[in-house]
């Protein structure tokens, strides 16, 4: 395989490991206040002592969780609201499916995901190359878990 496809690849599961990091402690927050940023640098923490990162890699985790975030709110930001449920709840509001505006949801959402992509994948790329191989096989066993809690093992 070419080289800069397996950077994209492994670029693109480190993205996805910590994505999944972030939605899977943001739907349980055990009576967290809602600062992103304070959430931010409480996950930072929490996979940095489990990956064992250096400061340099802690910063580079800490600005894709930036950028993860950012995209998730221009997520939420696209279509008006800024309420995905309640954009979703409107699309059915009537005696027949608002099949423009779901169009046009569809459109928005592609969008955000399309513009801010290159950043959450350069940032992820940026992360999972300066770890070395055997915090690299941390992030594959976590992804091969399906991203479930990292494991008290090893």
């Amino acid at each position: 395989m070419k080289h800069w496809i397996k950077r994209t690849l492994f670029g693109f599961a480190g993205a996805a490991m910590v994505a999944g990091s972030i939605a899977g402690c943001s739907s349980y927050r055990h009576g967290w206040g809602g600062d992103s940023a304070e959430f931010r640098t409480k996950m930072v923490e929490r996979v940095g002592s489990k990956l064992e990162l250096d400061a340099s890699q802690k910063q580079k985790l800490a600005v894709l969780a930036e950028k993860l975030q950012a995209q998730r709110e221009a997520m939420r930001g696209a279509g008006g609201s800024g309420d995905p449920r309640s954009q979703f709840k409107a699309l059915f509001a009537g005696n027949k499916l608002d099949q423009a505006g779901a169009a046009r949801l569809i459109e928005e959402k592609t969008t955000a995901v399309r513009n801010g992509s290159p950043e959450v994948i350069a940032a992820a790329a940026d992360f999972f190359d300066s770890l070395n191989a055997a915090q690299q096989q941390k992030v594959r066993d976590f992804m091969e878990r399906g991203g479930r809690r990292w494991s008290h093992r090893g």
